[in-house]
């Protein structure tokens, strides 16, 4: 089926200096070529460098469905993306991230998922991933996620999702906290399942997820850690049994293995 009646996509994004701005350059036109074309771009720029700032600008001045805003300092990713739902005027609220591509028609394709699905809250996709040399791998995530399937990881890639606006606000939007630094989508994805809201992942790779090196080597322990109190935090609320435990402590464990062996595990 398609939509008749296209309502407005705010397509969400928070900068704080990335690499260089050709991989801005990419992100940003894969949204504004999207065959869906009721869209506005919400961008935050968290605090960047002032060339950064200036190529936001920019960028705006060529598109004007590009709106940008400023934080007055570096505040995160959570309270970035609530500055920009903020800002939003559109019924859903797409995510983008600033190292990342979407495929030309992610956003009709979910759009028309969740117009003819309306007892679906959010809707992700599979992801390909791509580092310097090209793409290398997908992911895969469970069509229809369940409460068991946060046990491992989450069951959505945070950059491939599109929400329903009024659910998101509804449920509070991003938590803007210490221990959500580098988990903000997974305890969003959990407090909307609590709620008893359901999300649906699209099976086909309508997303491209840039997963380098130097990506790896961003993940610092304590972030590991963060994701254990989230889990520690929900996991019960969940209805997970005893065996919750156990993968409570599973991002702390594998932050002890080696990249290498992360990689073969994955």
């Amino acid at each position: 089926k398609r939509v008749i009646l296209l309502k407005k996509v705010s397509v969400i994004m928070g900068v704080f200096n990335p690499q260089n701005l050709d991989m801005i350059d990419l992100s940003v036109n894969s949204i504004l070529n999207q065959t869906y074309k009721n869209i506005e771009f919400v961008i935050c720029d968290d605090g960047c460098e002032k060339k950064v700032s200036q190529y936001l600008e920019a960028l705006k001045e060529q598109d004007d469905r590009i709106i940008v805003i400023h934080n007055s300092k570096n505040m995160g990713l959570a309270y970035s993306l609530n500055n920009c739902i903020n800002h939003a005027s559109g019924s859903y609220i797409a995510r983008q991230d600033v190292d990342d591509i979407s495929r030309e028609d992610r956003i009709e394709k979910q759009i028309n998922f969740l117009e003819n699905n309306i007892g679906y809250s959010l809707v992700g996709s599979n992801i390909s991933l791509f580092d310097g040399n090209g793409k290398y791998g997908v992911f895969k995530f469970p069509e229809c996620p369940t409460n068991r399937d946060f046990l491992f990881t989450s069951p959505f890639n945070h950059g491939s999702i599109i929400i329903r606006k009024d659910i998101l606000e509804k449920n509070d939007m991003y938590r803007v906290s210490k221990e959500t630094r580098r988990c903000e989508d997974y305890d969003l994805f959990i407090r909307l399942y609590l709620d008893n809201r359901l999300g649906y992942n699209i099976q086909e790779e309508l997303y491209f997820f840039r997963e380098d090196k130097e990506a790896k080597k961003r993940r610092k322990f304590i972030y590991r850690i963060d994701d254990f109190k989230i889990r520690k935090k929900y996991f019960k609320k969940l209805g997970i049994g005893l065996e919750r435990y156990i993968y409570m402590v599973k991002p702390i464990l594998v932050g002890l293995l080696p990249i290498k062996i992360i990689d073969i595990m994955k």
